[in-house]
């Protein structure tokens, strides 16, 4: 897409990613940070622009930001539901156009994290420095229903320049400078851990299922937690809960009467998961909206067959009945039928889905995403 330019690359990345601040140093979102990390593998130093965050101290998905080549820089956090928060937001954009102006003058690449107040600024100042090499990460879905502020941002990319390439899950636009693009979350040791693993499993008398991610209706955990309340199996061992929210209470009161073994972990840090999905059959994730999560490339990664909803770009890696199950409308209904048939699932069938399902989660790798950014993104040798 762009000229190569090879000397003194330096990254900016525009995002509301929340970041934390203490004596120690700084922490933020953990696969945000592992990401940064890879890309100084193509970069000689990433000046990040993230929300300064006060409520996340405890946060177990959070992590140092321990490489001295990534430098923070905080902007105040903005956001909410209520019309005093939406004044708030409108009333920061002069301060955060000034700070993110300020970097774009310093920087050759720049990186944005959509959909987002601070990556919609930084859209607009890409029109006007068209010799400025711009990547805008879409991390929504581009097709389905969505916020008013999502569609507006979605509609704003579509229009962006040539200097401008422009990141979505799935292949949805022929625009050239618009490409689909997986988001990583496996390193090297991760493939390999995950290859050991794989020729371990297989499906036991005892068939053990987990969800990762928040734990909110939007999710769908309400409908995992109502099918497994009618869901009367001999076969079925453990349900594991990965991830928080300040529904939690609500939902471990409504599985006590399961009759299974429920585990809610609350948040783990990546080791721990890797353990979660070593003894799990098939990850749950009735999504009722979804980009493409990263999730599904840990859980094939590691064994676990895709239980998800048949939103976004799902379909184009996960097929009904070849690597896994798609639900469609009502998922609630649709899902209580997946499990059921996944109970039935052969083990010859099962093994021939996992090892197809690893080979696939390739594409989510640290090292095809640093070939891609640099190919396909920014042409960097």
């Amino acid at each position: 897409m762009f000229k190569n330019i090879s000397k003194n690359k330096k990254l900016l990345v525009i995002s509301d990613t929340g970041i934390l601040r203490n004596e120690k140093g700084f922490r933020a979102f953990g696969p945000v940070v592992k990401e940064l990390n890879h890309l100084l593998e193509i970069f000689d130093e990433i000046t990040w622009i993230g929300f300064e965050k006060i409520s996340q101290k405890n946060n177990g998905s959070y992590i140092a930001i321990s490489n001295n080549k990534i430098k923070p820089i905080l902007l105040k956090e903005v956001g909410g539901k209520s019309l005093k928060s939406k004044i708030n937001i409108l009333t920061s954009y002069p301060l955060m156009f000034n700070i993110i102006l300020k970097e774009v003058k310093k920087h050759t690449f720049i990186h944005t994290r959509a959909p987002s107040n601070p990556a919609l600024i930084a859209m607009f100042i890409s029109l006007f420095y068209l010799k400025k090499k711009f990547w805008h990460k879409y991390a929504g879905s581009w097709i389905d229903n969505a916020p008013l502020f999502y569609k507006f941002q979605r509609e704003v990319l579509k229009k962006m320049k040539s200097n401008s390439v422009i990141t979505i899950n799935g292949s949805f636009s022929n625009k050239k400078n618009i490409i689909p693009f997986e988001n990583p979350c496996l390193d090297e040791n991760d493939r390999i851990y995950g290859k050991t693993v794989l020729k371990n499993k297989s499906l036991s008398y005892s068939i053990n299922f987990c969800f990762v991610g928040a734990l909110t209706s939007k999710k769908g955990v309400d409908d995992i937690i109502n099918a497994f309340k009618k869901i009367d199996s001999t076969k079925i061992g453990e349900i594991h809960f990965v991830g928080d929210s300040l529904d939690r209470e609500k939902y471990l009161k409504e599985s006590k009467n399961i009759k299974y073994k429920i585990v809610f972990h609350g948040f783990l840090e990546k080791n721990q998961v890797k353990n979660i999905y070593k003894k799990t059959h098939f990850i749950l994730l009735p999504s009722k909206s979804e980009g493409f999560p990263k999730v599904i490339g840990e859980a094939m990664n590691y064994g676990a067959v895709p239980i998800v909803s048949n939103i976004s770009c799902i379909e184009q890696y996960i097929k009904n009945n070849k690597n896994g199950f798609l639900l469609e409308k009502p998922f609630s209904l649709n899902l209580m039928n997946a499990i059921k048939e996944s109970l039935k699932l052969e083990n010859q069938t099962f093994l021939s889905w996992i090892n197809f399902n690893y080979k696939l989660s390739g594409k989510f790798t640290y090292s095809y995403y640093n070939k891609r950014v640099k190919k396909d993104i920014f042409n960097i040798e």
